[in-house]
């Protein structure tokens, strides 16, 4: 299998760090090929049915992630439902749900991510998976993949890891770390109390129903005596999905047995998630990696800002150093594989922060394919002019707050 054109950017994955990185590669005048190895954008977002977009905002009504990161939280419902809270520029200390974020479709999000993609040129190649890559003189130069035509080859100027698991990076030899996971499972149901709603209020929305099993993010939920799982063992992996399915099956079974004969005509499980939904695998080790407590840092090389999910008032911004692994060039690393740990890893692995780094991963690859040379070799004032021009806030200044001591 031969590439059909020469490539100025590869991206690896084409969840929301990807499409992001491939959206503002393109946008830039790279030629732009994004694998994926589903046949849907989006990543968890979407085939992982994790269709809550996380706030924008730091919870006190600044937003604080704008860009794609904006751009993607408004195509999410373009073609479904979902709304903005109203009340989320007079927010203090407000909770998630009152923030700028929104609850949407994963199907409706899709629609959305192929038309953005399409029209910006992006040459996607679907059902196709990374295997090794080619390094020379510690540069990866060459993307070995395989799809239906079978094994070939990608070469490019550069590269970008938005695999969540840094595939690609992990390959290349770049030192990493792991980290176990909880059990847990999305989905997606239906039941007749909310088709009794929807047609109450007049609207599909209420349809849109979510059923969890197993963890949160902090291990509440974990079934006992249960382990934890790493996401870069393939036996762990498939035993994760199997697992997490039968947490799902007996919720159910009780749930039937509770609605009585008719039970499983009255609540049953639309969709299953079609991918892992593994919280944190690979995070590789960066020229710069984000640690617990340094939220409120400032970064003179930073390239965006996110905020904290959980707890409103922190912001972070992040360093262009944690998309740049210390042992490899010629790769870019996007997503919830950058180099971010502990605590701080909660704060990048998410949608809005994904968004952020894709579009900072995308705009240092486009520049640094233009000019010849790897991102590390990347002057970041010129990366860091390059998004301010597209209205991304890099540092606490851009957004009327100030860096703390401490």
């Amino acid at each position: 299998m031969v590439a059909p054109q020469p490539f100025d950017v590869v991206i690896a994955g084409a969840g929301i760090a990807g499409c992001a990185a491939a959206l503002e590669a393109a946008r830039s005048g790279a030629r732009v090929a994004l694998l994926e190895k589903t046949v849907l954008p989006g990543g968890l977002a979407t085939a992982g049915l994790v269709h809550i977009y996380l706030p924008l905002c730091d919870g006190n009504g600044t937003q604080v992630s704008c860009g794609i990161a904006e751009e993607l939280l408004q195509a999410s419902i373009k073609y479904g439902p979902g709304a903005v809270p109203a009340c989320w520029r007079a927010g203090h200390a407000a909770p998630e749900h009152e923030r700028l974020r929104v609850v949407f479709s994963p199907a409706a999000f899709v629609l959305a991510l192929d038309e953005l993609l399409e029209q910006a040129g992006v040459t996607l190649w679907y059902d196709t998976v990374v295997g090794a890559t080619r390094v020379e003189a510690g540069r990866v130069t060459v993307l070995e993949v395989e799809n239906k035509s079978g094994r070939g080859s990608l070469r490019a100027a550069c590269f970008v890891d938005a695999t969540g698991d840094a595939d690609l990076a992990r390959q290349a030899g770049a030192a990493y770390v792991e980290q176990e996971n909880w059990l847990s499972l999305w989905a997606l149901e239906a039941t007749l109390a909310r088709a009794l709603d929807a047609v109450q209020c007049g609207a599909g929305a209420p349809l849109l129903k979510l059923v969890t099993a197993g963890s949160d993010n902090i291990g509440n939920g974990h079934p006992p005596g249960t382990k934890k799982w790493r996401g870069t063992n393939g036996h762990d992996v498939s035993n994760y999905v199997i697992e997490s399915r039968r947490l799902l099956r007996t919720h159910y079974q009780q749930c039937q047995r509770d609605l009585g004969e008719h039970g499983r005509n009255d609540a049953f499980p639309l969709t299953l998630p079609s991918m892992a939904q593994l919280r944190t695998t690979c995070a590789v080790v960066g020229r710069t990696t984000m640690r617990a407590g340094e939220a409120w840092q400032a970064r003179t090389d930073a390239i965006g800002l996110v905020a904290d999910w959980r707890k409103p008032g922190f912001v972070w911004e992040m360093p262009f150093g944690a998309l740049l692994p210390r042992d490899v060039r010629g790769v870019l690393m996007a997503g919830r594989c950058i180099a971010s740990v502990d605590d701080a890893w909660e704060v990048t692995r998410v949608i809005p922060a994904a968004a952020v780094s894709g579009q900072a991963a995308g705009a240092a690859a486009a520049l640094a394919a233009r000019q010849g040379i790897t991102p590390d070799a990347l002057d970041v004032t010129q990366l860091q002019q390059h998004l301010r021009a597209r209205g991304v806030p890099l540092q606490y200044a851009d957004v009327g707050l100030r860096a703390r001591a401490g």
